[in-house]
């Protein structure tokens, strides 16, 4: 069993930046996908990006491209979202969540975290 809890979150202006953490819990860390999403009030949860195993690969949603940057270190079971200028509509509960799979589909993640509230006002 993985836990993740996510961090980093807050109110900050349109423009600005924020890095959002997920630290994971067990050993296996190492041998998953990571993905990053989220969910604005009323919207559905929505893809934003995930990061391979060992970093060789990285993929976003086309409105995240340019502005987001997911990493990760397998030293700390952390992984890393940073999110440069931020928009009114990237207000958000983010959540990370792990899968086994290369290239996961939404259904094949299999932990998710709690959420970190991110706030962007105009």
């Amino acid at each position: 069993q993985v836990q993740l809890v996510e961090s980093g979150g807050g109110l900050v202006q349109a423009g600005g930046s924020l890095r959002l953490s997920c630290v994971a819990s067990g050993r296996a860390f190492i041998s998953y996908t990571i993905g990053w999403f989220r969910q604005a009030p009323g919207k559905e949860h929505e893809f934003v990006a995930h990061i391979t195993r060992d970093s060789s690969s990285t993929y976003y949603a086309d409105s995240m491209k340019g502005r987001f940057t997911i990493s990760r270190d397998n030293t700390k079971n952390t992984v890393y979202l940073q999110m440069n200028s931020l928009e009114p509509e990237d207000t958000a509960v983010y959540y990370c969540a792990v899968s086994s799979a290369v290239r996961p589909t939404r259904n094949e993640y299999g932990y998710w975290g709690q959420g970190t509230q991110v706030t962007v006002s105009s």
